[in-house]
This record gives C-alpha cells, sequence and structure tokens, in this order.
C-alpha cells in the first residue's frame, strides 16, 4: 500500500454514508441537505456561540514554500486523525480546492497519502457547487452593471471609465486579465476595457467567507463599491437593487459542506479564497461550526504565515472574535534547502549545509507568530529524501528557541504517524493559556496598518506608494474606508515583494502598485510587485498528467 497512489489509496477505502459522519458531530440525519451519499450541507442554526468561545482553534500554516507547496492540507488532515487516535474529539475544516491550480502547477487540494478527506475527485472538482455560485453572483452583478451602462435611462449615469467591479472564471487564464468588452456595434453593449479575476480572488468570495448569516450577506453585497457616476458620485451594488437576487444565487452556497477523512473523522470544507490574493482561509460560519460540534478544530490558511497566517489572524479571528491556541508551521527539509540556495533539482538531495542556512526562513516565521501572542510547534512534514541528519537539526534548532518541533508521517501512516504532532499540539492548547492578539486596530490610518505588516511580518524597511496607489489612498480617504482590514496582495516565494529573494531578506524595499477596495468585505487590498489576481498556466500544467478511463475512474488528479 505505500506505494499506491493518492487517488488509489482513497479508492481502496469503503466510505461511510455521511449520516455516519454527522452522528459523530451529534447532528441529527434530518438537519442535513445531502448531496449524494458522502456530501452534505449543515445548517447555520447548528451554531453555537458558547461552544464557539468555549473550545479549541488549531491553525496550520507553514514557512514560505517552494511552488509544488509544503503540505499544510495534508499535516491538518493527519493531526485531525492523530487528535482523534489520542482520544480528542477532533474536526478538520478546510477551504475548498479552485479548478485553476488544481488544473495548473499544484494539482489538487484534498491531501494525499494517507491523510486526505474524501471523496476526493468531487471535492477538487465541481463539489457541492459553491465556486459556480459564486462566480454566477459575481458576474450577474458584471452584468448588472453593463446593462445600466446601456439603457438609455441609465439613471445612475454610471461612468464605465471608472468601473472597478470585474468579472470572474475559475480557471487559470492569463489572456483574460485585460481585454475589451461591448464590441459589435451598439446592440452588443458600450464598448470599455474591463477584465477577469480567478473566482477564488472575487469580493464575492471574501464576503462568503466573512459573512456571519445570510442577511449579513446581503448587507455586505450591497456595499460592494462599483465605480462613480460622471459627476463622482459612488455607486454601490445596492444603487443596482443587486443584493437580494446575489443573495439568492448563494442561498446554498452560504451552509458549510460536511465529507470525511479517510479514517471516518469529520471534515467541514468552505469558501476558497487564496492567501496570496485574497483572505486565504475558510469561512467563518464554517470554523464557528467546527467549533460548536468540536472539542478541536484543525484549520490551515494558504501558504506561508506571512500571507495565510497574518490575515487569518489579524482579519479573520478579529473580525469574528476567535482565539486560536496554537500554530502549527509546517515545514519540509526541501524548503529549507531551497531557502539556503538550492536550485530545484538538488530539493530531493540531502545537504545540511543549505538546511542550516535555510532555517532562517522558519526562523523568521517562528517570530512572526509570536508576535500574536500564540505558540508556535513546528510540524516536520516528512519526506523519503530527508536524511536523519537534517531532521535532527531542525529538531534541536527549534528547541533552542524553545519551540517543540516533531516528524509528521500523516502522509505515510495516517493519525498513527501525527500522534506526536497531536500531543504536542495538545500541550500548547492546555497549558499556554494562549489570549491571541492582533498585530493592528483596524480603526488605524491605512498606511499605518500597510507598514505594521510590511515590516513586522515581512522585514521590511521601507514601504513605497506608486502614484497609483497614492491616487488610490486619496480615494479610500474619501469613501471614508480607512477602518477597514488589509488584505495584502503579495507573492508566496519570498517575505518580500520580489519572488527571487528567498531565505530571510532584510533591509528591502517593497512597492505598493495600487490599491483595490473591497467595501463589501470590509477590505483594503494593497497590491505589491508584480502580483497578479488572475493567475496563468505553467509550461506543463498538471492537467497532462490526468486520464479518465471508461468506467469513469480518475487518475493523476491529486
Amino acid at each position: 500500500m505505500m506505494h499506491l497512489s493518492d487517488i488509489a489509496i482513497a479508492q481502496a477505502k469503503k466510505l461511510q454514508h455521511i449520516k455516519n459522519i454527522a452522528k459523530k458531530l451529534n447532528v441529527d440525519e434530518e438537519d442535513l441537505e445531502m448531496f449524494g451519499k458522502f456530501k452534505a450541507k449543515l445548517p447555520l442554526s447548528l451554531i453555537d456561540d458558547e461552544k464557539v468561545k468555549n473550545n479549541n482553534l488549531v491553525l496550520v500554516t507553514a514557512l514560505t514554500p517552494t511552488p509544488a507547496g509544503e503540505g499544510k492540507t495534508t499535516v491538518s488532515i493527519g493531526l485531525t486523525e492523530g487528535l482523534n487516535k489520542i482520544g480528542k474529539q477532533a474536526t478538520v475544516v478546510l477551504r475548498e480546492p479552485s479548478l485553476g491550480p488544481v488544473f495548473g502547477i499544484k494539482g489538487g487540494a484534498a491531501g494525499g497519502g494517507y491523510s486526505q478527506v474524501v471523496p476526493m475527485e468531487d471535492i477538487n472538482l465541481h463539489f457541492t457547487g459553491d465556486f459556480n455560485a459564486v462566480e454566477k453572483a459575481n458576474n450577474f452583478l458584471a452584468a448588472l452593471i453593463d446593462n445600466n451602462i446601456q439603457s438609455k435611462a441609465n439613471h445612475l449615469h454610471i461612468d464605465p471609465r471608472t468601473i472597478l467591479w470585474k468579472r470572474v472564471i475559475d480557471m487559470n487564464d492569463r489572456s483574460l486579465r485585460d481585454i475589451t468588452i461591448g464590441l459589435g456595434g451598439t446592440s452588443n453593449g458600450v464598448p470599455r476595457q474591463d477584465g477577469f479575476n480567478i473566482t477564488a480572488a472575487s469580493e464575492v468570495m471574501a464576503i462568503l467567507c466573512m459573512a456571519s448569516n445570510l442577511d449579513n450577506l446581503k448587507e455586505r453585497l450591497g456595499n460592494i463599491f462599483i465605480g462613480f457616476t460622471f459627476d463622482n458620485k459612488p455607486v454601490f451594488a445596492r444603487d443596482l437593487k443587486a443584493e437580494n437576487a446575489m443573495a439568492i444565487l448563494l442561498k446554498d452556497a452560504i451552509k458549510p459542506n460536511l465529507v470525511q477523512t479517510l479514517e471516518e473523522n469529520p471534515a467541514i470544507i468552505h469558501g476558497g479564497p487564496f492567501a496570496n490574493i485574497a483572505q486565504g482561509t475558510n469561512t467563518i460560519i464554517a470554523t464557528k461550526m467546527g467549533l460548536s460540534l468540536s472539542n478541536y478544530v484543525v484549520t490551515e490558511a494558504g501558504f506561508g504565515a506571512d500571507l495565510g497566517a497574518e490575515k487569518f489572524l489579524n482579519i479573520k479571528s478579529q473580525f469574528a472574535k476567535l482565539n486560536p491556541k496554537c500554530v502549527v508551521l509546517v515545514a519540509t527539509i526541501r524548503a529549507l534547502r531551497h531557502h539556503g540556495g538550492a536550485k530545484s533539482e538538488a530539493y530531493n538531495t540531502p545537504d545540511l549545509v543549505k538546511v542550516t542556512d535555510g532555517f532562517k526562513n522558519l526562523e523568521k516565521h517562528i517570530e512572526n507568530i509570536r508576535k500574536f501572542n500564540i505558540e508556535p510547534v513546528v510540524a516536520i512534514n516528512s519526506f523519503v529524501s530527508d536524511s536523519d541528519e537534517e531532521v535532527a537539526f531542525v529538531i534541536e534548532k527549534c528547541a533552542s528557541l524553545g519551540v517543540e518541533a516533531v516528524l509528521s508521517e500523516g502522509w505515510a501512516k495516517g493519525g498513527e504517524g501525527t500522534r506526536a504532532l497531536a500531543k504536542a499540539v495538545v500541550h500548547v492548547v492546555e497549558n499556554k493559556a494562549t489570549q491571541y492578539k492582533p498585530l493592528y486596530n483596524w480603526k488605524s490610518p491605512v498606511t499605518d496598518k500597510i507598514e505594521i505588516i510590511a515590516k513586522e511580518m515581512y522585514g521590511a524597511k521601507i514601504v513605497e506608494y506608486s502614484k497609483l496607489a497614492q491616487l488610490n489612498l486619496r480615494r479610500i480617504n474619501r469613501l471614508g474606508f480607512n477602518d477597514f482590514a488589509i488584505c495584502m496582495a503579495k507573492t508566496q516565494k519570498s517575505f518580500s515583494d520580489d519572488e527571487t529573494l528567498i531565505g530571510r531578506p532584510e533591509g528591502f524595499t517593497v512597492t505598493v502598485r495600487e490599491i483595490e477596495i473591497a467595501a463589501g468585505a470590509q477590505f483594503i487590498i494593497p497590491i505589491l510587485g508584480k502580483m497578479m489576481r488572475m493567475p496563468g498556466l505553467p509550461e506543463h500544467p498538471a492537467s497532462e498528467n490526468m486520464t479518465i478511463d471508461n468506467n469513469g475512474v480518475i487518475s493523476g488528479l491529486s
């Protein structure tokens, strides 16, 4: 079995009916909205704020990753299995995968080996239709905007040159970043510049992940900032009477999805924003659902801790009044080699010198987590190419910093391979009495918040603003959006906005190229360097290695 592919492992496991998984959470079958035998949606009425406060939230993040990722989802699932093995009632709460990365460079995002959520193919593909609903709601608003411009009445007098709202599609497609629409004569609309973001970067996705209930969702949708009228007055989605129709499209998508792990433990999967261009974590509703139904919830935030964890702690936790009690920092020996200067062809070649030099990246992440008054545990996600000397070095070096580092073997052994990690996490949760604190107050000035993140989390010395970004700041001030959270859009490959600066760069300058407004989500989105909100496919996409046979069996998706 050790040589089976991820998909073969998942297929070899007979899945439990989802009603049996729900029983482990004391959820009645009557409360489930079934999507076949193995998927169901959970009603929002199950959320209990008192239980949310009293149960234990564990965040899984990582050091700065290599392009293939370091296995946060696998570790999150494995840790959940391990916690259940040692007698804790634990549920994993994750994001839904986006089709862009699934068919692009990273492949599927349902874990791997013996630490998977299943049914893996469904989760990685269309799942319960949440991404489709987000896409439709986003593009419906775009259609309303262009219809209003096209209308002879045009009662809102929207200036097409000022429209900020873009269409979305759940696919990596760089050719859609900047387009011209409305060509072909007056019956086909008003020609103007437009573009697409990937669905995970849609403000509708961000709103879904920040909403507390359907009424709050509707209010936030109405607050989406569209652009200006010809006499320079702001226009919002509510001015188009769009919020009710958009909420109707999202009426099922707002409900979290229940599936299972390979070891038949509950998994809640909901929402899917990226961490380099959005907030990078599942919905507030899903996290609160997990905490309402389980003593321990393990969740993850995308990419390195400078992105996903920063946003989880400064945005999501602050707004939802969550109190994460432990942060698991996933590290791999290959990523430490990378940050020590190893080229991609040498990632799997043991090199203690490179690992020693690359440790400075992990050390900075450890320092960052402690700034939030949370104690980290380092999970060394095990690979066959790791040498005993390299692993021993990381454990000893972490110990010298007062941090426990544990080998995590969830991919190869499932929960049996993560017992030690689970015990380390429980020790922190039950003995550290953590009361997390955010790095900044939302009420602080926008530039102060940006600089706190850039200097404290990234290690930058200077923050510079382009002329466009300075214009954007004046617009934010005029609109009264200064007390919004900051959701940085930055490369995941470096602490800086220059992806070539590996390790722990210091004394660098970050450049804010432009600043977008997500008024419904209550975000200000500074875009650093060359970051794009519509990714492109790699030269050899993961899709090239995928097949489906005559019986509908899919290979190469994981």
